[in-house]
Parts: C-alpha cells; structure tokens; sequence
C-alpha cells in the first residue's frame, strides 16, 4: 500500500510538472514525497553493488549519496520530464549509478599513501577500488540493455524489488517482469561472456 500511495503521489507530481505550474517548486515537492524510495535505492545500490565505498577512505552513507543524487536530479529535471513514476525511478537509477562511478573513478585516481624507509620503493597501483573492472563492466552493459529489459533488471536485481513490486511500479503483469528480467540476463550473459552470471532470482518469491 505505501508502495502504491508513493507511486500515485509521485505521478500527480510529474502532472504538474508535465503543466503550467512552475518547475522548481514541483520538482522540490516530488522529491520530497519520493525521499524515502530513493533513500532505500541508494543504499542498496551502494551496498550491494559499491561495498567498498562505504569502507575507508571514503565512508559513503547513504544519506550522503542521497543528497548528491537529489542535487543531480534537480538538475536533470529542469530540461527532462519522466511522464510516469517509471521513468522518474529510472532516471534516478541512472544518476545514483553516475554517482557512484564517479566517487569510485576519483578514489582509484587518488594516490596511494605509503610510508618511505630508506629506500623508495614505488607503491603498486590498487585494484581495491570501489568498483572492480568486472563490476565497471557489468553496469555497462546493463546500461546497454534495451529499455524494458534494463527496467526490469534495475528494479529487480539492483534496487532489490520483488517482481510483484517492479510490476506494479512498470504496470505491467508479473509474468511480463519475469520476461523481461530473463531476457535482460541472457542478453547479459551473452555480453559478458566469460564472467558468471546468476541466473536464480533471489527477489522473486
């Protein structure tokens, strides 16, 4: 039921913001209703799929993503309009990956701290980034999905729905869902190649 009163508010919100009102003010109220949606996405996006980043040096919270992701997205929505709660989500999704990628690519490009004796040995470069080279090929080719599929993908597999949520969310059936999540894993695994890949879904139930 919260599920479903957040995914009404947030379309009377993209109404307005598809009408005459003023922008700014809309897009303030929208992301105010949606905080606690993207609250949740943010931190099991980061924890899932950015552990690292939550750990020293860094210590991300969530709180702290969420509000570089809400100043991306009032950026964003002065020129885009999501015309349903769908496309909003994903338009967040979006961002909240750049986000991550972003803190990710500049705590690999930060030097490493080691300590000199009496001869100076260079340090190796670090793979403990917050993101591997599996990982940063992974999102790229999730980003690469078509549309539905990646959708279906996101929500299922990333923001950690149930089908039965995504579906609700998408509108459409939950055998749609798993369609579209099926296809989006082949179409992964056929990209990836020589990474495994899962295919049990540990959100369906």
């Amino acid at each position: 039921m919260a599920e479903e009163r957040t995914t009404a508010a947030v379309q009377r919100y993209l109404n307005d913001l598809a009408g005459d009102s003023p922008a700014e003010p809309v897009v303030r109220a929208l992301l105010d209703r949606a905080v606690r949606r993207l609250h949740q996405l943010s931190a099991t996006l980061l924890y899932r799929s950015y552990p690292r980043l939550a750990r020293p040096p860094l210590n991300l919270q969530p709180d702290e993503m969420l509000s570089a992701v809400v100043e991306r997205l009032l950026k964003a929505l002065r020129a885009a309009r999501p015309a349903n709660p769908r496309q909003f989500f994903a338009l967040a999704c979006q961002h909240m990956r750049w986000e991550l990628n972003d803190l990710a690519r500049r705590l690999d490009e930060q030097p490493t701290a080691v300590e000199l004796g009496d001869e100076s040995v260079p340090a190796p470069a670090s793979s403990d980034s917050g993101l591997s080279p599996d990982a940063r090929r992974m999102l790229a080719a999730i980003d690469g999905l078509p549309e539905e599929e990646r959708e279906a993908f996101d929500l299922v597999r990333i923001q950690g729905m149930s089908q039965s949520e995504a579906a609700q969310v998408l509108e459409v059936s939950v055998m749609t869902v798993n369609r579209r999540l099926n296809r989006g894993l082949k179409l992964l695994a056929t990209t990836l190649g020589d990474l495994y890949l899962s295919e049990e879904d540990p959100a369906a139930s």
